[in-house]
This record gives structure tokens, sequence and C-alpha cells, in this order.
């Protein structure tokens, strides 16, 4: 029974990696041979279909959203797992708006980025916009995933601090935290790979203009949506697969970062 259970997860373990495989393959396949100099033109128009705006935006999006949401999310879960009582109804209270937001398809965030951010502010479709609906969008990963890496330190080292005179919030900021950092940093990255993969919610909040945005109130366009508009006309496909491939460089990169920084922070940690 042993052998038939472990040949079973070898067999589901390859089949894994053999579908992002061929994933990865094809879409590097089908896009490699369409990367050109046009599509890093700064100015978009329908000759080049350049992606460089699309791709300045999405870092400037990513960029405003983990402004707002990190300290959030952050300071939220120190609050959680530091400060309020395990039994108290305000912590019962937000775990459930957490895990409700968490599981809200990311279409319903869009229409409610729309009808509130776009219409009823009247932000129009534009960076405020969207940076304000992905903000909401991960903030739940971001709470989830720092009470993790929070509830994942080891209380002696709480119980160390405080014997040796340190308060509440020194432990936290100079104990705890640096701890907890590889964590908290994985969620932050999740975070990104969501924002870089949403197409719906910022298709009815950010826009689908090709320029970069000069502004909060200016629109723009992803690299996620910039490719979902080019495969929907039927006109740009080749270029829309070299989307894909910047795309996939994007998040490979991102995930060697976080990778790179978790294990220096640990070990960091250890040394220290």
């Amino acid at each position: 029974m042993n052998k038939f259970i472990r040949y079973i997860i070898k067999v589901s373990a390859i089949f894994t990696f053999g579908i992002l495989f061929f994933m990865i393959s094809y879409i590097l396949i089908k896009g490699i041979p369409n990367l050109n100099p046009s599509l890093f033109q700064i100015n978009y128009n329908t000759e080049n279909v350049s992606l460089f705006p699309a791709m300045i935006t999405t870092i400037i999006l990513i960029l405003l959203s983990l402004i707002i949401v990190t300290p959030i999310g952050v300071f939220t879960s120190i609050y959680l797992i530091e400060y309020a009582k395990k039994n108290s109804k305000l912590v019962e209270l937000i775990r459930i708006a957490t895990e409700t937001l968490s599981g809200i398809p990311s279409i319903v965030y869009g229409l409610f980025g729309m009808l509130f951010f776009v219409i009823r502010l009247q932000f129009q479709y534009s960076l405020i916009a969207g940076v304000l609906t992905a903000a909401i969008m991960v903030l739940p990963l971001i709470i989830r995933s720092t009470e993790e890496a929070l509830l994942s330190v080891d209380n002696s080292l709480r119980e160390a601090s405080f014997s040796l005179g340190a308060g509440k919030l020194s432990t936290i900021f100079k104990i705890v935290l640096p701890v907890a950092m590889p964590g908290i940093l994985s969620g932050i990255i999740l975070s990104i790979g969501r924002i870089i993969g949403e197409t719906a919610a910022l298709l009815y909040t950010l826009g689908t203009a090709t320029k970069i945005p000069n502004g909060l109130f200016s629109s723009g366009r992803t690299l996620s949506i910039h490719m979902y508009l080019l495969s929907t006309e039927g006109i740009h496909i080749n270029e829309a697969y070299a989307t894909a491939v910047v795309l996939l460089i994007v998040v490979l990169i991102i995930n060697g970062l976080s990778t790179y920084l978790s294990n220096k922070l640990t070990k960091g940690g250890s040394h220290d």
C-alpha cells in the first residue's frame, strides 16, 4: 500500500511538472520568434503594437498598490497575532472579512471598482482606480501570509526579549518581524504575481489606453490586458505570444528574486 501511494505521488509530481514544462515550452516556441525591437518602442501605434507602455504601467501599478496595501496588511496581522485577544469578536470579524475577500472572484472586484471608484468617486478609467482595486484584491493574501509568518516565530524568542527588558513594540520590530520577514516577503511576491496576471478587475478600472499614464487619473493598460486585447482582436496573435513571453520572463525573475531574498534573510536571521 505504501509503495502504491509513493508511486501515485511520483506520477502526480511528474504530471504536474510535465504540464508546466509543456506550457512554458509552447509559449517560448510561439513567442520568441516574434520578439523584435519594435515591440519595445516608447510610443504605441497600430504598426509596432509596442508593449513598452504596458510594461511601464504594470510596474507603476505594482509599486503603488504595494505601497498602499503592504503596511495595512502587515499591521493588521501584527494586531491580530500580537495584540488582539484570541476570542475577541473583532478578531473573528476581521478573519471572516479576510476569508470572504480572498474567495471573491476578480470580476466582482472589477465591478466594485468600476461602480465605486470609476463612477461614484468619478475617478474615471484611471491608474488610481486600478491601484485601489488591486490593493483591495491582494489585501487578504498579504494578511494571511503575514499571519502565518508571525505564528511561525517561536514564542521563546518573544519571552527572551521580554525577560531582557524589551517592550512589546521593540520586540515586534527588532525580534519578531526580522524572523518572519521571509514569510512576509513570500506573501508580497504572491501579491505581485496576482496583480501581474490580473485582467478582469483592471479592465473595468484601469482602462485600455495604449500610452504610459502621465498621472494618477490617466488611463493605461497592463501587460496582461495588452495581451488579452491583442489576442481577442485576432489581428496581432504573434505579438500576443511575444507579450506572453515577456510576462513569463517577468514572473520568473520575480520568483527567482523572492527565492534569493528569502534565502538571504533566512541565513541572515540564523546567523544573527
